[in-house]
């Protein structure tokens, strides 16, 4: 018998093939949690989904413009947005076409086709370092290729990073970016999970961000074996800390006088404020980049992009290996043209930079009348929260005063009352709205998270 899912079966049910099964009250809700645990560790898929301000899993039932619906049936106007991946809203009307147009032409999950030919061209005329495209699925992925590929071209294998960016989960930079305050200056640098070898952690050299005396110390001093300077240019993990002024310019300039790869990491940057990334919003250009999150409007899709000379290193021209069968497959290449098409639309920017101007200064309103000590951070249309100061944070040692408890409260206070954000573990991090996101969901928000803040102090 043939099977229902064979492209040549003449069967079509007369049900949908999959209903998801909604529990119809709290026991059952936990059940499912139970079952999950049983089945997934921690009932999660990626480990920050288990919210520790709910002390459980997030299931959600469904999703649609600027809000979810979690399996208890709540409604919550999102300020996670898929960690920034879902910049269009959830479930933007351009993916029912972009997933009617990859079934006419047969998903191809492991070819290329002149989408992706397309697609490429038009990353090359929006981000000011592209010369050439490779397409991945993770942000993880984007940056541990791209960092291979750095350390050919460079022909050495130490990388200078920054304390509090992050640029993956895997061995070639889960190290030093986060250390506890007692370990900022561990030597080897402070691996951030178990299982990664002290070897590796020997490859990596961490330093403050914005501190320029620190980094010229550093590059002067490892010169001759570090062939990467590796940037977050906006560290979004630690709350938002924004290049200080003429920053950007010296790792360009040091890159420059001792022959690094400069390397912008802009995974998570990248159109938030323009086009462009940061690249283009603090006017500064690395040889490499990577980018990706919002880049497959809600689909799973990153992008290693940089100079000719550098990306042709990649085989079949060059001798670094990247390849992956699900590398950037038919559906999330069309929905990147469908982002790329927007982001190059005036009326984004302006629906983008109008409700971030409300916001914001509503954001800076409640901060100064809080009983609670607490500073946004913003950059496009993402921004951090860190209680224990009212200053600006700039680097990652300041970040350490933030209070992961008043965090969590903050997020159990704010679900209460119908917004969501993400605790991160008590994280200062970031949020953020979408396109889909209206003025009087602004207004909602700032309704929520001043009372909240009235309520915690």
């Amino acid at each position: 018998m043939m099977s229902a899912c064979n492209s040549s079966s003449p069967f079509r049910p007369e049900k949908p093939m999959f209903q998801m099964q909604i529990p119809a009250d709290e026991a059952a809700v936990a059940r499912l949690f139970e079952r999950g645990e049983a089945a997934i560790p921690g009932g999660v898929c990626s480990s920050t989904r288990r919210n520790k301000a709910w002390d459980s899993p997030v299931y959600a039932q469904r999703a649609a413009g600027s809000r979810f619906w979690d399996i208890a049936g709540r409604e919550f106007l999102d300020f996670s947005m898929s960690h920034g991946a879902t910049l269009l809203g959830h479930a933007p009307e351009c993916l029912r076409h972009v997933f009617d147009t990859a079934w006419e032409h047969g998903v191809l999950c492991s070819m290329d086709t002149p989408f992706h030919v397309d697609l490429a061209e038009q990353l090359c005329r929006v981000l000011p370092c592209a010369e050439r495209i490779r397409f991945t699925g993770s942000g993880s992925e984007a940056t541990l290729h791209a960092l291979r590929l750095c350390r050919a071209a460079s022909g050495r294998d130490k990388i200078i990073r920054f304390f509090g960016h992050f640029h993956g989960y895997h061995e070639f930079t889960y190290i030093g970016g986060h250390p506890p305050a007692d370990q900022l200056d561990a030597q080897p640098p402070y691996r951030e999970s178990a299982g990664i070898p002290e070897s590796m952690a020997e490859l990596i050299i961490p330093v403050e961000y914005n501190n320029l005396e620190a980094l010229e110390a550093v590059m002067a001093a490892h010169a001759d074996e570090a062939g990467t300077l590796l940037v977050e240019p906006v560290d979004y993990n630690c709350g938002c800390i924004t290049p200080a002024p003429g920053f950007l310019e010296a790792t360009r300039a040091l890159a420059d006088e001792y022959d690094l790869v400069l390397f912008f990491d802009e995974v998570q940057s990248f159109a938030k404020a323009s086009p462009g990334g940061a690249q283009q919003d603090f006017g500064v250009t690395p040889d490499i980049c990577t980018i990706g999150k919002s880049l497959g409007g809600g689909l799973p899709l990153s992008a290693i992009a940089g100079r000719a000379d550098l990306m042709d290193l990649y085989a079949p021209t060059g001798p670094v290996a990247h390849s992956g069968t699900f590398n950037a497959p038919l559906p999330s290449i069309l929905g990147g043209l469908a982002f790329v098409d927007q982001i190059q639309r005036p009326g984004f920017w302006k629906t983008i930079g109008g409700l971030g101007e409300v916001l914001f200064a509503g954001l800076e309103e409640i901060a100064g009348r809080s009983r609670l000590p607490v500073v946004f951070q913003h950059h496009g249309s993402r921004f951090g929260i860190i209680f224990g100061t009212r200053d600006p944070v700039t680097n990652y040692s300041q970040a350490l005063v933030h209070d992961p408890e008043t965090m969590l409260e903050f997020c159990r206070q704010t679900t209460g009352r119908g917004v969501y954000f993400h605790d991160y573990g008590g994280g200062p991090c970031h949020h953020g709205y979408s396109l889909a996101h209206s003025l009087e969901d602004i207004d909602q928000a700032l309704e929520a998270i001043d009372d909240s803040l009235q309520a915690m102090g």
